[in-house]
């Protein structure tokens, strides 16, 4: 018995920044001078990026000030911007909203009950509160008061993956379960004044975005697909290559420019193998769904496993579209490919802290 996923139902914030606005908008706020906002610009052009969702927004078009109040001009240089308190404040009060979204959207797609439902799994990293977006789903979705609950948190871009691993246990330890998986981050509440060189990538990759899905032991169509392994390396000499740390103005997210190099050291060697556990080589693999935490991540991928640009162009899209939202992005990605008529076998990849590849192979 494994896990069988049904639809994916997925959330946005109602409204969007394009990059270009987004650039100029770090630029006039933070302080920076001519030099320093021709290179963020150049930074920002090759995001891979055209539009972002953001909680904080009030409108998606007007005068930027006007747009959202909730990052003030800096006063000085050494203005750091909203305090982490005030940036969880408002996690409190804006990821459970999102996440309810994306929730309904799946137990409506999956055409299940809420009284149906017997374990939860919420992922997030942006944010900390307790009670906290589990408390509110239960309460708000009407989910049985007596539905097990495990919080996947801080683990970055490949914690959704983590929450399928969790899922799918559920389901194997008792083939009648059926867990409620959701995935919410709100990345715009960490954004990095000033001209802070280890958040600027960060800075212009990341967005806001939830996405759920109910699992059952059993296919509910013909068109599900399982969770059939899943596997997770640590790789050698990384532990510096990407961080998420809490500090006093928001989370740190540290991207060394490594980080494409490790991946294609590293990953074709380790899937190569981890495949074969299975019974599988990367050849018999027809659907790949890469979490695009960025252009140069992508084609490291690409580089490693010898793949043309076309196995990834449903990521590229998404994080045109969407910007990197880290954790909910990966089931954006599968819902995408799915109804876009892909077949299994597929592997899900994404990386985090550490620098950890996870992957989840489906049939």
């Amino acid at each position: 018995m494994s896990l069988h996923l049904g639809s994916i139902g997925t959330a946005l914030p109602e409204h969007r920044l394009t990059q270009s606005d987004a650039v100029e908008l770090q630029a006039s706020f933070c302080r920076l001078d001519d030099k320093q906002a021709r290179t963020l610009r150049a930074l920002y052009r090759r995001s891979g990026i055209d539009t972002r969702h953001s909680v904080l927004f009030r409108s998606s078009e007007g005068q930027l000030d006007a747009r959202q109040s909730f990052y003030p001009r800096a006063v000085d240089e050494d203005d750091r911007g909203p305090t982490t308190a005030a940036r969880m404040a408002e996690y409190e009060i804006r990821a459970p909203e999102l996440a309810l979204a994306a929730a309904r959207s799946a137990l409506e797609q999956a055409d299940a009950e809420a009284s149906e439902i017997t374990h939860l799994v919420t992922v997030s990293c942006t944010g900390f509160v307790s009670p906290g977006v589990d408390a509110v789903l239960i309460e708000r979705l009407g989910l049985p008061k007596s539905v097990e609950r495990t919080n996947v948190g801080f683990m970055g871009c490949h914690g959704a993956l983590n929450g399928l691993r969790v899922a799918r246990s559920f389901v194997e330890s008792d083939p009648s379960a059926v867990p409620l998986l959701c995935a919410v981050e709100l990345c715009t509440l960490h954004f990095a004044y000033g001209w802070d060189p280890e958040m600027l990538v960060a800075n212009a990759l990341f967005a806001d975005g939830a996405a759920a899905l109910v699992g059952r032991g059993n296919p509910s169509s013909e068109d599900d697909w399982r969770v059939a392994a899943t596997g997770t390396l640590l790789m050698d000499g990384s532990t510096d290559a990407m961080t998420w740390r809490v500090a006093d103005h928001g989370f740190r997210m540290t991207l060394a420019a490594s980080v494409p190099h490790l991946v294609a050291e590293h990953l074709r060697p380790w899937i190569a193998t981890w495949l074969a556990q299975h019974g599988m080589g990367i050849e018999d693999i027809e659907t790949w769904a890469v979490h695009p935490g960025g252009p140069r991540i992508l084609g490291a991928v690409e580089a490693a496993l010898e793949l043309e640009p076309e196995a990834n162009a449903v990521a590229r899209g998404l994080l045109s579209e969407c910007g990197n939202m880290s954790s909910p992005t990966i089931l954006f990605i599968l819902d995408r490919l799915k109804s876009g008529g892909a077949h299994p076998p597929c592997v899900a990849l994404a990386f985090g802290p550490g620098l950890v590849v996870e992957a989840t192979l489906l049939l």
